[in-house]
C-alpha cells in the first residue's frame, strides 16, 4: 500500500511554465536556446522535491488541440495570445528533464490540466491522501478542503480553507460562483460587467449562493443591480467554463503516481546542453564521477555523392580501410516496411559521405539508382572480413535483408559499448552518447523534417539538410567509438560480455524479428468480442450488486458503495482513518464477496482487451502475415532483453482469460510450436552464487526445491510436505531474491507478520549461505558501487550510498537481485546464439520465433518435434556451467498455450 504520510504532490505543469517565462529574464545558452523557462521551472520542481521528499508526484501539462469548454464557448481564451516564440523550444526540453528526474507527466486530451489535477485530487482526497497542489492559478481555490491546500512554489505562500476565505473573502466552496459573477479576462469568461472581487463576495456573504443571488436579483439595487440583470443569462456558460471537472476518466490513480528513480545521464545531457552548471556539478558530485569536457571541435567534411565514380572510389577507400562506420538513412523506423533512402559511410573523424538513394520531392537533384548502389556495396557489406561499426546496427541490418543484402563483418555497435560499459548512465540512443562522451549536440530528425502531423519522411528532406545530418550520423558513430572502445576494452570481463554476447546477439535478433509468428486473427476477433460482451455481464452484475449504476474505476464509489452503503469489514485503514480501497484489500474481500471480484474481474478483462486482442490484430505485416516484435538489448539495466510492437514480454499468463492471448499464437499448418523454458534458473543461480550446500544438493539431486525448501523451514519430511507448505515455501524462494521483506511475505500467504518472520529466520538458518551471499553482496555493494554477473556484467548502483533510507534500501535489494537476473539474461543469450548457429549449421527447417523471460519459442515441422526438442534442450542446457545443473522444460502443441 502507498505511504500517505507524505502528500501526493500535484504540479500545474502550464502554469508554472508560462510564469517562469514571463518571470525570468530572458536566458539563453551559448547555443543561443532559450532556457528561462526551463530554468524557472525546473528550480521550482527541484525545490519541492527538496522541500516534501515525495514519494508520490505527477506534474500535469495542458495537452495540445482543443477542449470541451472550446466546444461550449467559441470565445474560451479567445483574447489569449498564442505562445511566445522563446517559450515554444523550451517546452518539449523541459518535458523531457521532468521526466529523466523520475517524475510522472501526464496530458490529457479534450481537458485541461486543472481538470485532470482535480480528478487526481478528489481521488486522493476520498483515499485518504494529504493533498499539496502546486499552481499559481486562483481557479484551483475551489479544489482546497482540509485535506486539500495550495502552494505556489514561486512566492511561497500557500492557501488552506482559511487562506482561501481570507484572499477571496468566499470559501472554497463558492469560488465558482465567485469566479462565474467576476469571470476572467485572461480565459475570456463572460462574468457580469461592474461587479468586481469585493461584490462579488460581498453577494456571496449576504445571499450564501449565486442561486440565491439570481433568485433576488430584483433587489439588487444601482447601476451594478441592471448590470446583473441584463447579464445574468450568461452566468450558467460562466459558472460552467470556471468549474474545474473532476470525475476525468484517467489511465492512472494516485497510487500509481511513484515518484521514479532520476535518470541521472538524462539529466547529466540536459544540465551539459542548457549550461545548468551548478546542477551538473551537484549531479557529478553525488555519483562520483566528472563530466565530460566538450570535445574540441573536429572540422567537418561531410559531401553529397551522386556521381558513380566518386563512388567507386570511396568504395575502394572503405575496402582498405580497418573499420568504417555506416549507416541506412530509412523512409520508416518499421524494419519490414522501411525502404532506403540514403546510405552513410565514415572512415576518420570528421570526414563522411552521404549517397542518397530516393530522396523524391519535388526538384530534387539527380541520385543514383538504388539498386545500382546496393549492388556496387554488396561485396563489401556482405564481406564477414571487413569490419564494420554502427549505433544500432539490427536495425539497418533488418533493412538491407529486405533488399537482398546480408550484412556480415559487424565488429562494433556503438550503442552496445554504451549499454556494456555502463547500463545505467544515460540513454543508449546516439544524441544522448554525443552529449555525453563527446560534449557535442547534433542535428535532430525534427530538425530536418519537422514535427508533428507535418513531419516529413526522410525521403521528402532536401539534400543539402539530409547530407548535413546523415553524414554526421555515421561521423559521430565513428567519434564515439574511439572515446568508448578503449575504456570498454581496458575492463577485459566486461569487454568479453561484449564481444561475445551482444555483438553476436544482433544477428540472431534480426533473424528472429524478421522472421516473427503467427498469429489467429480470428481467434483474437472472437476472444475481443467475448470479453466486450463478459465485461458488459460483468458490470450489471456489479451494478446489481451495488443496488444502482455506478463508475467501476472511481475508488471513490466504491468506498462509499462497499463501507457504508454494504457495510463490508474495513480490512485497512488509510493514515487518515478512510476504509482503504487498495487492490489487494479489494482481492482479499474478493474471497467472501460478490461486488469486490467482480470489479477486479472487470478490471483485468478491460485490460486484456484494450491491450492485446483489439491490438495485436492490428500489428500483422501486410506482407508477411506475421506479427514482428522489436527486441531491445540497451534498455533494461540488468541485461535482460524486452520487446515493444507488441510487448511479447507481458503477455499475461496467470488467468484464464490472460493465457487464452496465447492460444492465439499459432503454427503454420504440418508444424508445431515448440517452447523450452529454464526451469527456477534465478534460484538455480543463486545456488551457484552463494555457495550453500543445501540448495546446491537439492538441485543436484533433482528435488523439487519448493518441496525441499519447505522440509527445512516447517521442519518435516520431504514427503509430508502438504501445498500450504509447499506454497508458502514458493513464495519465501521468489520472494528473498527480490529483496521482499517479512511483511510483504505475510500478505502473499496469509500469516501474521510475525509468523513470517518466523519462516524467513529458519530459512536463513536452514540456508546460511544465502544469508552469507546476500551479506557480501550488499557490502560489495557499497564499497564498489556496482555488482557483477557470472560472467562479468556490471551493473551500476548509483544510489547505493544515497542519503535518502528509501532509494538505498532500494539499491540495496537490487544488488542481490541483479547478479541472478543478469546472469539468467546472459544465459538465454549465450543459449540463442548457440542455437542460431545450430540452425544454420544444419539447415534444419526450424524457426526460432520468440524470447519471452527465460523462454525460447521454435515453429518445428510435426516430424521433427521430438528430436528438436531434445536438440534444443541440450543446447539450452549447455549454455553456461554452474555448479548446479541447468534444467529446461521443454513442450509443444498447436499454439503457444498448448506448448506449456
Amino acid at each position: 500500500m502507498a505511504d500517505r504520510n507524505a502528500p501526493l504532490i500535484l504540479v500545474d505543469g502550464s502554469s508554472y511554465l508560462y510564469r517562469a517565462f514571463h518571470a525570468l529574464p530572458p536566458l539563453s545558452n551559448s547555443a543561443g536556446e532559450q532556457t528561462g523557462a526551463i530554468y524557472g521551472v525546473a528550480n521550482m520542481l527541484r525545490k519541492l522535491l527538496a522541500d516534501y521528499e515525495p514519494t508520490h508526484i505527477a506534474v500535469v501539462f495542458d495537452a495540445p488541440g482543443k477542449t470541451f469548454r472550446d466546444e461550449l464557448f467559441e470565445q474560451y481564451k479567445a483574447n489569449r495570445p498564442s505562445m511566445p516564440e522563446d517559450l515554444r523550444p523550451q517546452v518539449q526540453p523541459l518535458k523531457d528533464i521532468v521526466r529523466a528526474m523520475g517524475l510522472p507527466l501526464l496530458e490529457v486530451t479534450g481537458v485541461e490540466a486543472d481538470d485532470v489535477i482535480g480528478t487526481l485530487a478528489r481521488r486522493a482526497d476520498a483515499d485518504g491522501w494529504d493533498v499539496v497542489i502546486s499552481t499559481g492559478d486562483k481557479d484551483m481555490a475551489q479544489l482546497v478542503n482540509q485535506r486539500i491546500t495550495l502552494l505556489n512554489t514561486m512566492s511561497g505562500k500557500t492557501l488552506d480553507v482559511d487562506g482561501v476565505m481570507e484572499k477571496f473573502g468566499v470559501p472554497p466552496e463558492r469560488i465558482i460562483d465567485y469566479l462565474a459573477l467576476v469571470g476572467d479576462t485572461s480565459d475570456n469568461i463572460p462574468g457580469i460587467p461592474k461587479v468586481g472581487a469585493k461584490t462579488a463576495a460581498k453577494w456571496l456573504g449576504e445571499y450564501g449562493d449565486l442561486d440565491t443571488i439570481i433568485e433576488q436579483a430584483g433587489s439588487i439595487k444601482g447601476k451594478v443591480g441592471e448590470s446583473f440583470r441584463e447579464h445574468q443569462d450568461d452566468l450558467p456558460l460562466s459558472r460552467q467554463l470556471a468549474t474545474i471537472l473532476c470525475d476525468v476518466e484517467l489511465d492512472v490513480g494516485p497510487a500509481d503516481l511513484k515518484r521514479g528513480e532520476p535518470d541521472t545521464g538524462a539529466l547529466r545531457d540536459h544540465y551539459r546542453r542548457f549550461e545548468f552548471s551548478n546542477w551538473l556539478a551537484q549531479l557529478e558530485e553525488a555519483s562520483g564521477e566528472e563530466a565530460a569536457p566538450a570535445a574540441d571541435p573536429v572540422e567537418t567534411r561531410y559531401s553529397t555523392v551522386t556521381d558513380l565514380e566518386e563512388l567507386d572510389a570511396w568504395i575502394a577507400r572503405l575496402q582498405e580501410a580497418p573499420l568504417f562506420a555506416f549507416d541506412l538513412e530509412t523512409n520508416s523506423l518499421d524494419y519490414m516496411q522501411a525502404d532506403i533512402v540514403g546510405f552513410c559511410f565514415a572512415i576518420e573523424p570528421g570526414e563522411a559521405i552521404y549517397v542518397p538513394v530516393a530522396h523524391d520531392y519535388p526538384g530534387a537533384p539527380d541520385q543514383l539508382h538504388r539498386d545500382t548502389v546496393l549492388e556496387r556495396c554488396r561485396g563489401l557489406l556482405e564481406d564477414a572480413s571487413r569490419p564494420k561499426l554502427g549505433q544500432n546496427l539490427k536495425y539497418d541490418m533488418s533493412v538491407l535483408a529486405r533488399a537482398g543484402v546480408t550484412l556480415r563483418g559487424v565488429a562494433h555497435d556503438t550503442m552496445l559499448e554504451s549499454y556494456v560499459l555502463d547500463s545505467t548512465a544515460t540513454r543508449h540512443d546516439m544524441d544522448s552518447l554525443a552529449l555525453k562522451y563527446l560534449g557535442r549536440s547534433t542535428i535532430k530528425f525534427e530538425d530536418v523534417a519537422g514535427k508533428g502531423a507535418k513531419q516529413l519522411t526522410f525521403n521528402q528532406v532536401a539534400l543539402e539538410e539530409a547530407t548535413a545530418y546523415a553524414a554526421e550520423d555515421a561521423d559521430v558513430t565513428l567519434q564515439l567509438h574511439q572515446t568508448l572502445w578503449p575504456r570498454l576494452e581496458g575492463l577485459e570481463r566486461l569487454a568479453g560480455v561484449y564481444r561475445e554476447i551482444e555483438v553476436p546477439l544482433v544477428p540472431v535478433l534480426s533473424r528472429m524479428e524478421r522472421t516473427g509468428v503467427l498469429v489467429d486473427r480470428h481467434l483474437l476477433g472472437k476472444q475481443s468480442r467475448e470479453l466486450a460482451e463478459k465485461m458488459q455481464t460483468i458490470e450489471k452484475q456489479a451494478h446489481d450488486e451495488a443496488g444502482g449504476p455506478f463508475n467501476l474505476g472511481s475508488p471513490r464509489q466504491i468506498q462509499e458503495i462497499l463501507f457504508e452503503r454494504q457495510g463490508l469489514p474495513v480490512l485497512q485503514k488509510t493514515p487518515k482513518g478512510q476504509p482503504s480501497t487498495a487492490e489487494s484489500v479489494l482481492q482479499e474481500l474478493a474471497d467472501d464477496y460478490a461486488l469486490p471480484r467482480l470489479i477486479l474481474e472487470h478490471r483485468a478483462m478491460s485490460k486484456l482487451k484494450s491491450t492485446y486482442t483489439d491490438k495485436l490484430p492490428l500489428m500483422i505485416d501486410p506482407d508477411t502475415g506475421r506479427v514482428h516484435t522489436s527486441y531491445h538489448q540497451a534498455v533494461a539495466a540488468t541485461g535482460r532483453l524486452s520487446s515493444s510492437d507488441p510487448n511479447l514480454q507481458n503477455i499475461p499468463v496467470r488467468t484464464t482469460e490472460g493465457r487464452r492471448i496465447r492460444k492465439a499464437f499459432i503454427a503454420t499448418p504440418g508444424y508445431k510450436l515448440l517452447a523450452a523454458d529454464y526451469s527456477q534458473v534465478e534460484l538455480r543461480i543463486m545456488a551457484h552464487l552463494s555457495g550453500d550446500a543445501g540448495l546446491r544438493k537439492a538441485f543436484a539431486d533433482g528435488q523439487d526445491i519448493h518441496r525441499a525448501t519447505a522440509a527445512e523451514v516447517f521442519g518435516v519430511d520431504t514427503t509430508a510436505v502438504d501445498d500450504d507448505q509447499r506454497r508458502a515455501a514458493k513464495a519465501i524462494n521468489f520472494g528473498l531474491i527480490y529483496g521482499m521483506s517479512a511483511f510483504g511475505l505475510a500478505r502473499q500467504i496469509g500469516v501474521d507478520r510475525g509468523q513470517a518472520q518466523e519462516y524467513v529466520d529458519r530459512y536463513f538458518e536452514r540456508f546460511s549461505g544465502v544469508r552469507q551471499y546476500m551479506d557480501r553482496t550488499r557490502a560489495q555493494a557499497h564499497e564498489q558501487g556496482y555488482v557483477e554477473t557470472v560472467f562479468g556484467r556490471r551493473l551500476y548502483l548509483p544510489e547505493i550510498n544515497a542519503r535518502n533510507a528509501q532509494r538505498r534500501q532500494y539499491a540495496e535489494r537490487t544488488a542481490i537481485n541483479a547478479p541472478m537476473q543478469g546472469t539468467a539474461a546472459d544465459i538465454i543469450k549465450r543459449a540463442m546464439i548457440r542455437l542460431d548457429q545450430w540452425l544454420r549449421d544444419e539447415d534444419p527447417d526450424v524457426l526460432m520465433v520468440m524470447q519471452v523471460h527465460d523462454e525460447l519459442v521454435f515453429e518445428v515441422p510435426e516430424s521433427q518435434v521430438e528430436a528438436v526438442g531434445e536438440q534444443v534442450r541440450k543446447l539450452m542446457a549447455g549454455a553456461a556451467e554452474l555448479d548446479v545443473p541447468l534444467d529446461v522444460d521443454v513442450g509443444s502443441g498447436d499454439n503457444w498455450e498448448e506448448a506449456h
